[in-house]
């Protein structure tokens, strides 16, 4: 007899059993149980022609052949079931995720403090009572009635590249709203990764394919929202101390930038990053890159940045050339006419991205792309050092993840990879707008421009700048042997030595000097929680607990011992 496919729906998913219209009906169950979840209850199994009608029990199927049952190439039958309880099951403190799109409410995580504000407001941009309103002050119309913040005009007469994160976010639950009564996450992630555990009845990728495994065809397109609007140094002196070490030697350096996250007035619903201090972790510089090295004490210094608030936000790197002129210029090599990144950087920032999700309630999975971004200190067209930060797409971070694109010679341009084992690569294209203003499609293959995955940022320093560190006092910059900057003893000593009370309190609050200071191990963990209370609430009783301790004390004579 010839094969036939029979399609199960459960609230499992959907599967197909490739079974023949004379095998008894017991081998279709006996697949068909292998795909559900390990907790049925077999003798609960109900199967049925309709999802609105109970069913009848799987059990009075057997003994009949799939032609005695009627069933014919490409039938549906709807299963449900009741699940099995282990009685010595230990349940988890840890909610799970539902994986289904449709959910009876948003996805229980911890969102940031600055997502969970303003998700709680509107955004509506107000508007002036114009000369077209004919209404009296309390009144409203067409004219002045607030905007949404995702508002194409609005954006366009204030320049704005790219809407907020909530904006968007905000718009698409608005197509969501009549879905009737279901709750839809109006958030998801793109996935392009093939499933190489497909259960529809073939055999995995590469010998077997089918529309249920393969990722569909991708069209690129500009991003249209960003998760971070701006990027704020909170002082001057933080880039200025960077930049230092390829003003002294020539070799490029590269920074974790170390910050919390804000609102951004200037965009509705917006979020800044604040960067207050970046933190150069141990690598080997070179005149045309950075070669990172192992970081051993990464996770104790973001442990130190999250008693004080902070965390890694993006990175930073160089990418200088000096001008030759002995003026302080710099060549400018990125400009629209070359490239802002370059492919290798954008998939390096895409990883980053992927290794720093952003949590949101909005997505099934309880994720959704990242706020980390990545600041590249370059060359202007005037010959300024200026730094230039970007975010790559969601599309971007699915492209790296499912390993379908790579580097190539042109910087400009991203390498579309081949099919393999593991790998299967969609049709792709990407749309743009041509010189008559029409919108085309191209064939991405083999290679596409870089800009398709770009979102870039705003970025500056605040007019009047209230860093949580000193920028008065220059502390030895971390693993820059290389410039004959050591972190020691002595550095400690010469640091804190001299000075009166209020320059001895300002010096504590210097993020590098804290990172050294927390590496020696020589105070205990109380009077290093008085450092990051004192430089938290710049309470002066912690300061008095923190140099009365005995740990302090120890550091004193230790110091003096060594100096």
């Amino acid at each position: 007899m010839a094969s036939i496919i029979l399609r199960f729906r459960s609230k499992d998913g959907m599967f197909r059993i490739n079974t023949s219209s004379d095998s008894d009906f017991v081998s279709v169950l006996e697949q068909l149980l292998t795909k559900l979840s390990s907790a049925v209850n077999s003798q609960s199994l109900l199967l049925s022609n309709s999802p609105s009608q109970k069913g009848e029990p799987a059990k009075g199927y057997c003994g009949k052949t799939v032609q005695e049952l009627g069933l014919k190439n490409g039938d549906m039958l709807f299963v449900s079931y009741e699940t099995a309880i282990d009685p010595n099951a230990v349940p988890t403190s840890t909610p799970t995720v539902p994986i289904t799109t449709t959910n009876l409410g948003p996805t229980k995580v911890q969102e940031l403090p600055i997502d969970i504000a303003l998700d709680k407001q509107e955004g509506l941009i107000a508007r002036p009572l114009s000369s077209m309103c004919r209404h009296g002050a309390r009144g409203m119309c067409e004219y002045c009635a607030p905007l949404p913040p995702w508002d194409e005009n609005y954006r366009s007469e204030h320049a704005i590249k790219h809407i907020s994160f909530h904006a968007y976010l905000k718009q698409q639950a608005e197509k969501h709203k009549n879905n009737g009564g279901s709750y839809i996450a109006p958030l998801e992630e793109p996935d392009y990764k093939i499933d190489l555990h497909c259960q529809q009845g073939h055999q995995p990728y590469p010998k077997g394919i089918c529309s249920k495994c393969q990722p569909s065809p991708i069209t690129l397109q500009q991003q249209k929202f960003r998760m971070v609007d701006h990027v704020e140094f909170a002082d001057s002196s933080i880039l200025n101390e960077f930049l230092n070490g390829w003003r002294s030697t020539g070799v490029q350096r590269f920074g974790y930038l170390y910050g919390r996250y804000e609102a951004f007035d200037k965009v509705p619903l917006g979020i800044k990053a604040v960067v207050e201090s970046i933190y150069e972790p141990p690598q080997v510089g070179e005149f045309d890159g950075v070669t990172l090295l192992n970081w051993d004490d990464e996770q104790q210094i973001d442990a130190i940045a999250s008693k004080l608030g902070l965390t890694k936000v993006g990175i930073a790197y160089t990418d200088l050339t000096d001008s030759g002129r002995k003026d302080g210029t710099v060549l400018c090599k990125r400009h629209k006419d070359s490239y802002f990144l370059t492919n290798l950087e954008c998939i390096m920032a895409a990883r980053f991205q992927h290794k720093y999700p952003n949590v949101t309630k909005y997505t099934s999975s309880g994720k959704f792309s990242s706020k980390f971004v990545t600041c590249v200190v370059s060359g202007g067209l005037l010959g300024e050092i200026e730094p230039r930060s970007y975010q790559v797409s969601t599309g971007a971070e699915a492209l790296v993840e499912a390993d379908i694109i790579t580097g190539c010679t042109q910087p400009s341009m991203v390498y579309v990879n081949e099919n393999s084992s593991t790998r299967y690569v969609p049709d792709i294209q990407y749309s743009k707008i041509n010189e008559y203003g029409l919108e085309v499609k191209s064939n991405a293959k083999p290679t596409f421009p870089v800009d398709f995955l770009l979102v870039s940022l705003t970025d500056s320093f605040p007019v009047d700048p209230t860093p949580m560190f000193t920028s008065e006092y220059h502390y030895t910059i971390e693993n820059r042997e290389f410039m004959g900057d050591v972190q020691d003893l002595s550095t400690v000593y010469k640091y804190l030595n001299g000075g009166d009370y209020e320059v001895r309190k300002a010096k504590l609050c210097n993020f590098h000097f804290l990172c050294h200071l927390a590496r020696l191990n020589i105070l205990g963990p109380q009077e290093m929680e008085s450092i990051f209370k004192f430089i938290v609430d710049k309470n002066e009783d912690d300061y008095i607990r923190l140099v009365e301790s005995p740990g302090w004390m120890s550091l004193i004579t230790i110091l003096e011992e060594n100096k």
